[in-house]
């Protein structure tokens, strides 16, 4: 098995709009369906690991898919 460290680079013209999705209040709902203040309150969201959540840990972003 050979591995290949090409870079794939698409044109514009060839992507697509990704849809993001997010669980709120037990329901799952696009983000681009929210009004302005829930699409700032998406933006300041931070993501965190039980242990965060003690006290022991640290406070991810990327958790959350940004």
């Amino acid at each position: 098995m050979t591995q290949q460290n090409e870079q794939i680079e698409l044109k514009d013209s060839e992507r697509q709009k990704c849809e993001v999705w997010t669980r709120v209040m037990g329901y799952h709902r696009p983000v681009q369906s929210f009004n302005i203040g829930k699409k700032g309150e998406f933006e300041e969201r931070v993501c965190f690991t039980e242990k965060s959540a003690q006290g022991h840990g640290e406070i991810h972003r990327t958790c959350c898919g940004r």
